[in-house]
């Protein structure tokens, strides 16, 4: 019997492709997106330390999120993350999608972080 891998499995075998060729510097650190069925999270982080320089997610209170498993709280999350980096001066960042289609939460959270002064 032929078993059905996991689609978890499958997303991240495809972020370690897209890893191979992404990578975070200090002049342009990596903005990293995990989609759970709940919540979003968001990390900008500089690979060549290994350092987590800003984050953000649903499940944090200051936000005011209900629920964090929807388009309109990837919007926030996407707002919340460019507002902290620009505040710490971070305006480029590479976007990794983590393993994800570009659609969606991905999307959003993508397209609010740019609205909010990133650039990627």
């Amino acid at each position: 019997m032929v078993k059905k891998q996991s689609s978890n499995k499958a997303r991240q075998k495809r972020h370690e492709r897209i890893r191979q060729h992404l990578s975070g510097t200090p002049e342009r650190p990596r903005l990293n997106v995990y989609r759970g069925l709940k919540n979003i999270y968001a990390q900008i982080i500089d690979d060549t330390t290994g350092n987590t320089l800003v984050s953000a997610s649903s499940l944090e209170k200051e936000l005011g999120l209900s629920y964090g498993g929807n388009c309109e709280a990837a919007k926030v999350v996407g707002g919340a993350i460019a507002k902290r980096a620009l505040e710490k001066g971070i305006k480029t960042v590479v976007f990794d999608r983590g393993g994800y289609l570009y659609h969606g939460r991905v999307a959003e959270l993508a397209q609010a972080a740019r609205d909010g002064g990133l650039e990627f």
